[in-house]
């Protein structure tokens, strides 16, 4: 039987070729993943985490085109159908989140509210 694990985020190719970047110049040390999720904080609201740590129990562990990330099972709920890219033009510089979840968003794009 083949169960199939429906991965909660997307990640574009401009997003993928730069995390590939970030981990082989070392940014990614040993026992370490990708992770993707959420906390409080921001001007509305939340505020994305996207950052290399370690996997804890309440982790679960995806594989987007061969690159492993982790994500809180609680954080599916805020995030679940989002997309990351990375912008490297004059205006915009960095990872940005279109997350379908979000009622409401602030102008920098790292906080939003549901």
């Amino acid at each position: 039987m083949n169960i199939e694990t429906v991965i909660p985020i997307k990640f574009t190719n401009h997003a993928v070729e730069e995390i590939r970047r970030l981990i082989s110049r070392g940014e990614c040390k040993q026992n370490q993943y990708l992770r993707v999720g959420v906390k409080g904080g921001g001007c509305s609201g939340m505020t994305y985490i996207l950052g290399f740590d370690a996997k804890n129990n309440e982790d679960e562990l995806y594989v987007v085109d061969g690159i492993e990330f982790i994500m809180s099972n609680s954080h599916q709920l805020y995030l679940y159908g989002m997309e990351i890219d990375w912008q490297d033009g004059l205006n915009s510089r960095g990872f940005t989140f279109q997350n379908p979840n979000a009622t409401k968003t602030c102008g920098c794009g790292t906080s939003f509210a549901v």
